[in-house]
């Protein structure tokens, strides 16, 4: 299982107008194949008055189920480019579908690609692109003395504290990045000088962007 992968945070949508055409933009991260197409129904019942419905979604650990519609737009002008868009952005398990209000102009092949390729991106955009990455909560109980300075510590190398329970010692929950597990047991061990109980709680994917993390 990978421990990092890009995908967005959570549903976004927004719109833009091309040449009088309207096109709106809808993304969504999705957790298994069942849950795109019922995004893409939903869409479509939402907009069963609209020129075209596109979408595109990819999903699995190496992207390898991914499908596309052009619902009716010249064949590769849209669900292609939607597919291209999010790939290009190296996007795992997300859904896209581009809704069209024809204008009364028409946009040719290249325009087409265009709009969609647009409309997926600020449908992308809206839903907040991410870093998923794997975080371990971990326990450590410490002695109070050692408190202050396993805290600052912690800190200052921009741990994330997630909880504090005192009781006749001090437990520190914390987050840590699956990956950075060892380094944080050895820091911890140095600080105390192994005067520390350690416990691995469990794990969960977090969205990460630009380095913060988004609950």
């Amino acid at each position: 299982m990978d421990i990092k992968y890009r995908t967005i945070h959570s549903f976004g949508s927004d719109e833009i107008i091309i040449n009088k055409s309207k096109f709106i933009g809808y993304a969504k991260p999705i957790s298994n194949e069942e849950e795109a197409i019922s995004f893409i129904n939903e869409i479509k019942t939402k907009h069963r008055d609209a020129t075209h419905n596109v979408y595109a979604y990819v999903y699995g650990d190496n992207n390898n189920i991914q499908r596309y519609s052009d619902d009716g737009e010249p064949n590769g002008t849209a669900g292609v480019p939607v597919l291209e868009v999010i790939k290009k952005e190296d996007l795992r398990n997300v859904v896209v579908v581009v809704t069209r209000y024809f204008g009364g102009i028409k946009l040719g092949a290249g325009g087409l690609v265009r709009a969609y390729t647009k409309g997926a991106k600020i449908g992308l955009d809206a839903g907040i692109i991410v870093d998923k990455i794997l975080f371990k909560r971990v326990k450590v109980r410490i002695d109070y003395t050692l408190y202050g300075k396993v805290e600052n510590e912690l800190l200052m190398l921009e741990y994330l504290i997630d909880e504090v329970i005192y009781d006749d010692a001090v437990n520190i929950v914390i987050l840590c990045e699956a990956d950075k597990i060892n380094g944080l047991i050895n820091l911890i061990t140095e600080l105390t000088s192994s005067r520390m109980i350690y416990e691995e709680l469990d794990e969960e994917f977090y969205s990460v962007r630009d380095n913060n993390l988004i609950k």
